[in-house]
């Protein structure tokens, strides 16, 4: 971090539901250690999902935000589905430089051609069917993956987790970049984001582990800086699992509708 850009984190919600109590723990880790480094706290709407993101749940998000006492820098809200010309150029950067190729399988093709796919949420792993495929074709109409260096260790020391590593090829693989409806991945848009808005610090859930370690791999094709991590601990619902927007029950909205107060909420944890 030079001293001439500060300290600098991001708030990076994504509309397409209530934001939940999970949510609300990793944001407010996020505002205390950009108030304990004297810094700035920038509002990111990760708005790609067309399918997905809705007008009200913007709303929901910043009034629920505001409720929870989360504020952040009036540069902000940096709003992703206005920022397409900025990714379309980190694509044509990454093709060039001869990182991406173009791929036909859908995610049911890699999982039949999977022995043991990975289960949930998180990306498979590409068994390299497309990988001899020709960059030379229009953009459009296709998936376009990250050639991942396979055999290579990619590490960082995480200030919450400590030293973490992944080994590419083996606990990830290729990886999407851009789909075919012409949109960037999470992964793309993230960094591309992330560098434009000169982040020191990025403060997001453990669930994006895996994540951090193909970004850092966009990050040095790309020729950018990395950012340093800070991947809190997930919380769980009564049952053992992970707090996602399907547990209605546990959204900010909710809570605050049934009396909850942000001082109460955050005492749970504090």
């Amino acid at each position: 971090m030079s001293a001439a850009t500060g300290y600098r984190g991001r708030l990076a919600p994504s509309p397409t539901g209530h934001l939940h109590l999970g949510h609300a723990r990793t944001f407010w880790i996020a505002q205390q250690r950009a108030a304990a480094a004297g810094g700035t706290l920038l509002l990111r709407n990760d708005d790609l999902d067309r399918d997905r993101c809705r007008p009200e749940f913007v709303a929901a998000m910043e009034e629920d935000l505001r409720w929870f006492g989360l504020r952040w820098s009036e540069e902000g809200p940096f709003n992703q589905s206005e920022r397409l010309p900025h990714y379309i150029a980190a694509f044509e950067r990454l093709r060039t430089a001869g990182f991406l190729y173009p791929c036909a399988c859908s995610r049911q093709d890699v999982m039949r051609a999977l022995a043991a796919p990975h289960q949930g949420e998180e990306e498979p792993l590409y068994p390299s069917t497309c990988r001899g495929v020709s960059p030379d074709r229009p953009r459009l109409g296709v998936n376009w993956r990250f050639r991942v260096p396979e055999g290579e260790t990619v590490s960082f020391i995480d200030s919450a987790m400590g030293p973490h590593a992944e080994t590419a090829g083996r606990d990830f693989g290729d990886f999407l970049v851009w789909r075919k409806d012409d949109l960037p991945s999470y992964q793309l848009a993230c960094t591309v984001d992330d560098i434009a808005m000169r982040i020191t610090e990025v403060v997001r859930g453990a669930d994006l582990l895996t994540s951090t370690c193909r970004q850092l791999l966009l990050y040095r094709a790309l020729g950018e800086p990395a950012p340093a991590f800070h991947h809190c601990a997930l919380l769980n619902d009564e049952h053992g699992q992970r707090l996602a927007k399907r547990h209605d029950a546990l959204s900010l909205r909710t809570l605050r509708e049934r009396g909850a107060t942000p001082e109460k909420l955050r005492a749970a944890w504090e």
